[in-house]
């Protein structure tokens, strides 16, 4: 049994590895796109976070995949053969997902994995093995993904569109929108995210102080602080650029940018220069929420068959998730980006709709917001979905015709047969392991 944890956490660890290559994209396609950063220093953010998310929140979406899809309470009298199917389903998603990266095309990981366990569950077991109320619901997420995100991006960018950039004096106008942009930005991060992050801080100084504190105090504080920092930050940035006093109307767009960002970078615009600091931080929360909901693809198999092994039982309900296997998941999403990643980025970033920071801004603040709010309920919603949902909000805003809808219809067709495909393809694997294995 030993032989066979070391080989099916090899498998998770190659699931995981074209899922980074793959999907991390998501994440910082749009800040290479928009040149608010380079693609290395992208790479680099991208893996430091997306690990950190995948270990702190990947739990929760894991616990979904590993007992909602298929019905476990089916596979109660035959652990062995839901071992096998999943074993199927890592195969069947790491070749899915390398042959789409391998072309360019942004797919949905959370779809080859749901399809891949509905494709062994029916053939192991027939059409009720398959838990379709949970299906259902995953479907509804798909659908409302993008709708939401666009939804979200268009309603920001259209703002700050009108407010900030269509008027004679942008460098003015920001200066009066810089406190309220930091709170939006950082209080959607904060909200989500900082409760969970700040507990045991809070839990510590209940104990100590005896104080019943609430929950939201810490973060609350904390957020503060940070909006408070960021707009002096950024107050002082637009200072050092000439922008700092109200006389001044217009900057020459010539003038350079202090290096906050990419130094080769073409941005050399005030407004756009402050928005690249912005994005930077928006890609980053991306980043962060996409290791927290999809490093559960790329775990979920293996956190069952671990399970299996420990107890000799199918997982029915919640289970723990250990922390090696979370860890495992991320370092694989930080190697297939590292190494993978560039085919992927170039599509969401550059070929779609031609971004500046301030659009990269809405469409990454709107997927964060769309993907955290899933990893809390626990959905394993597509980042895919959701960032090219927001691209496209953001070129509905601007113009129609701005928007690159080739490749749109490629990467639709990619999401449409990645559920058939991986469904397939994990029926084909388990009738053959079956055989010969049965």
């Amino acid at each position: 049994m030993l032989i066979t944890l070391l080989f099916v956490a090899l498998l998770a660890f190659y699931v995981a590895w074209n899922l980074g290559a793959n999907d991390v994209a998501n994440a910082m396609g749009t800040s290479v796109g928009s040149k608010a950063v380079t693609l290395k220093q992208a790479l680099i953010i991208a893996g430091v976070l997306e690990f950190t998310g995948a270990v702190l929140f990947g739990h929760e979406v894991t616990e979904t995949l590993a007992t909602k899809i298929a019905n476990p309470a089916l596979f109660a009298a035959t652990p062995q053969i839901f071992v096998v199917g999943m074993v199927t389903v890592l195969i069947s998603c790491g070749v899915w997902l390398q042959i789409a990266t391998s072309r360019g095309l942004p797919v949905s990981s959370s779809h080859a994995v749901v399809g891949a366990i509905a494709g062994f569950s029916w053939v192991a077991l027939g059409v009720n093995a398959i838990d379709w109320s949970s299906i259902g619901l995953i479907t509804i997420g798909w659908i409302l993904t993008p709708l939401i995100s666009g939804a979200i991006a268009a309603l920001f960018y259209s703002q700050i569109k009108h407010w900030i950039l269509d008027q004679p004096n942008q460098v003015v106008q920001l200066q009066e929108w810089i406190p309220w942009l930091s709170t939006l930005l950082l209080g959607v991060f904060g909200v989500i995210v900082l409760p969970s992050l700040t507990e045991p801080l809070t839990n510590f100084v209940i104990e100590q102080t005896g104080f019943n504190i609430p929950t939201y105090d810490i973060p609350l504080l904390i957020g503060a602080v940070a909006v408070v920092g960021l707009t002096i930050i950024s107050f002082r940035q637009l200072g050092e650029t000439g922008g700092g006093g109200l006389e001044e109307k217009f900057l020459p767009p010539t003038q350079e940018l202090p290096s906050i960002q990419n130094p080769k970078s073409k941005i050399q615009n005030t407004v756009e220069g402050i928005f690249a600091r912005f994005q930077l931080l928006s890609a980053c929360f991306v980043a962060f929420a996409h290791g927290s909901n999809d490093v559960g693809n790329a775990i979920a198999p293996l956190a069952a068959i671990v399970y299996i092994n420990r107890t000799g039982s199918v997982p029915t309900d919640g289970i723990t998730i250990p922390l090696w296997i979370l860890i495992l998941g991320g370092a694989g999403i930080v190697g297939g980006l590292a190494v993978w990643g560039k085919k992927v980025i170039a599509t969401i970033g550059e070929n779609i709709i031609a971004l500046q920071p301030s659009s990269g801004f809405c469409a990454e603040l709107a997927t964060a917001i769309t993907i955290l709010i899933a990893s809390r309920l626990g959905l394993p919603v597509s980042t895919s979905h959701a960032l090219v949902g927001g691209v496209v909000g953001i070129g509905l805003v601007q113009n129609l015709n701005s928007i690159k809808f080739q490749t749109l219809k490629g990467i639709a067709a990619a999401w449409l047969i990645t559920i058939p495909v991986s469904a397939a393809l994990s029926a084909a694997i388990f009738s053959i392991a079956r055989i010969l294995f049965f």
